[in-house]
């Protein structure tokens, strides 16, 4: 049988360790975005020191052995847990022969292969066009070659350097400004979403635990159209960049609005994080956030700190949270199962889906209100309201106007105060 499948690049990893207790963790997660770049890593080294050395990012010894074990692999590209300065990276270039990618432009290539929507296509862009900028050099080639991945242009004299510079600087102010217009039509669907009363639940947490899984369980379990409303679900790092808002309907008539958003990793480059921002929106905006966590992975701890280190960098304060423990099955725990806040479930089981939802509903609809309603028949619009934005739970016409019973969210209750029956 003839295997069509293109030949993987042969990628080295490495890197320096100051003395950091999660570098092991670091340095698996290189391997891992590595391969989903679509390269194979064939060896590894790190050297511990007390401090990075400025030109060369490694001592002079440590260089020699990563080249000669490269070259024994026959490795062509070393790729580097830190971002290094261009000087750096010259450098190592120069003296291991191998083409060199530190750890951000390998994430912003990963984001670059996986961007789908305009918006996320831009921002994407716009990191790019940032990382590249203080990258650029005297000594090289033409704006339009690019570096065998697609990154830093390389201009030929100083005044090349300076148009370079200048295109550059005129491509992100553009990128910007159509950025801008895009998010602002983002921004008027989500003003829409949030002048509805009915809650807003995000989906956070690192990358492939399970948060577009979850949706898809929900949308399953709880949505007449739940086949045509499933996200795109794939195991591998940063499978989709693109926030999904979907509207999960509960029984009881509870309803909540549902986004599931782009995935965290350490060390996320700042300049994605600001480009993404926009994207980000949706958790900002939430009444719960559902952090998603793969149970079965040994450094769930730091993927943990990793997704709080972000949501912090982005702003995301005081939002209640319920940690969820994904992939529970692949575990020697008992699940499904709350404990406290938190829940130890497995996305892909329905027994789970459901007391995942048992336990949204506590957390969201624990403030609303029973009350007992005469609406006149002439209240078409209140009526309306009612049933967007409350868990209307009966429903009567009689010859006074329509009786309702139904549980009302705190900032409604004032609106239907007249219409009480008694008048309580």
């Amino acid at each position: 049988m003839i295997d069509n499948q293109p030949k993987k690049t042969k990628a080295y990893i490495a890197g320096v360790n100051l003395n950091d207790p999660n570098f092991d963790y670091y340095m698996t997660e290189l391997a891992n975005l590595t391969e989903a770049d679509n390269m194979e890593v064939v060896g590894q080294s790190y050297q511990n020191a007390e401090s990075i050395v400025a030109g060369t990012y490694f001592g002079v010894g440590k260089i020699n052995e990563i080249r000669t074990m490269a070259q024994g692999l026959k490795a062509k590209v070393l790729i580097l847990n830190d971002e290094l300065t261009p000087v750096q990276i010259r450098n190592l270039e120069k003296l291991t022969k191998m083409r060199v990618i530190d750890r951000t432009e390998l994430i912003l290539e990963i984001f670059a292969s996986r961007a789908r929507t305009k918006q996320a296509k831009l921002q994407v862009q716009l990191a790019r066009l940032q990382y590249e900028l203080p990258r650029l050099h005297p000594s090289e080639n033409n704006l339009d070659q690019q570096r065998g991945g697609g990154f830093a242009n390389r201009g030929a004299g100083e005044s090349k350097l300076e148009m370079n510079r200048r295109t550059i600087g005129k491509q992100i102010s553009a990128i910007k400004k159509e950025l801008k217009a895009v998010a602002s039509q983002e921004e008027i669907k989500s003003a829409r979403r949030n002048q509805s009363r009915i809650p807003k639940v995000a989906l956070v947490g690192y990358t492939n635990a399970g948060k577009s899984t979850t949706m898809n369980g929900l949308l399953r379990e709880f949505s007449k159209e739940g086949s045509d409303k499933q996200v795109f679900v794939k195991d591998m790092l940063f499978a989709t960049l693109d926030t999904s808002v979907r509207r999960i309907d509960l029984k009881d008539n509870f309803s909540f609005i549902l986004s599931d958003t782009v995935g965290f990793i350490s060390k996320l480059p700042h300049n994605l994080v600001e480009s993404f921002k926009a994207t980000l929106q949706e958790t900002k905006d939430a009444d719960l956030l559902i952090n998603v966590v793969d149970a079965s992975d040994p450094n769930m701890v730091q993927m943990i700190r990793t997704t709080q280190s972000v949501l912090d960098e982005i702003g995301v304060k005081g939002i209640p949270m319920i940690t969820a423990y994904n992939k529970t099955d692949k575990t020697d725990r008992n699940y499904p199962q709350i404990e406290g806040n938190d829940i130890l479930y497995s996305a892909i089981d329905p027994k789970s889906i459901k007391l995942l939802a048992d336990l949204i509903t506590k957390r969201v609809f624990s403030n609303y209100e029973k009350f007992e309603l005469t609406l006149p028949l002439s209240a078409g619009k209140e009526l309306a309201y009612l049933h967007e934005n409350a868990q209307v739970l009966s429903e009567d016409y009689e010859e006074g106007g329509v009786h309702i019973k139904a549980n009302i969210a705190p900032d409604d209750q004032g609106r239907f105060e007249k219409y009480l029956v008694n008048n309580r």
